[in-house]
């Protein structure tokens, strides 16, 4: 993943609080066999003491996939919305000469399964998500001899990764202050289902981060 320097994190607390915040649903990417495409899963995630901890079901042919290289890659997006050319035009110049583009935050993870994936319990793969993914919802305790889940939980594995490294991304524009918080105004004005989000992280990055120096 390209990071210009403006759209890197300013900090490990940073996507540390945006993953906290609930961005926790992702893509798991694994090479796959020499001569097929990678293989792309999309599933939710949880952080498990040091390693990130993903459920996956047994039969899903990722585990082939993982078994013949176990370098992965997990991938997080969220907070995105384009921005039209004419909402970042330079003072000055026609609307017509702003040049679009998107604005996003991504955290990746490169990973290896960690060596406890075959002894993780499978309960533990589902009683981390619950609280944050239905934090209203009743549920009953994950009991592997007891309905209604005992009978479910051979049907997944667990797959805990030790993460090699984090590379977050928050491409929220380097134009001048004026113009960033212009954006994010016009972001609320128009009000689709990801502008606010964006708008908000624009706003707190401007909080922080100010009129970028190269």
């Amino acid at each position: 993943m390209f990071i210009q320097p403006w759209g890197a994190a300013l900090d490990d607390a940073k996507w540390q609080t945006w993953i906290a915040e609930g961005h926790d649903f992702g893509i798991l990417s694994v090479n796959g066999p020499p001569g097929h495409a990678p293989a792309v899963v999309p599933t939710h995630s949880t952080v498990d003491g040091t390693a990130l901890l993903v459920h996956l079901a047994r039969p899903n042919p990722v585990w082939k996939a993982i078994e013949t290289d176990p370098n992965v890659t997990f991938t997080i997006t969220g907070d995105y919305a384009f921005i039209p050319g004419p909402w970042r035009a330079k003072p000055g110049a026609e609307h017509t000469d702003g040049v679009p583009t998107s604005y996003y935050a991504a955290v990746q993870s490169p990973a290896r399964p960690a060596s406890s994936t075959t002894r993780r319990p499978r309960r533990s793969c589902c009683a981390g998500r619950w609280p944050t993914s239905s934090p209203m919802a009743t549920t009953p305790p994950i009991d592997p001899a007891q309905p209604p889940y005992g009978r479910m939980l051979p049907g997944i594995r667990g797959l805990p990764l030790d993460v090699a490294d984090v590379r977050a991304k928050f491409t929220y524009d380097h134009r001048t202050v004026e113009q960033r918080t212009g954006t994010a105004r016009r972001l609320t004005e128009r009000g689709t289902t990801p502008d606010a989000p964006t708008a908000a992280q624009q706003l707190r990055r401007l909080d922080r981060a100010g009129t970028w120096k190269s």
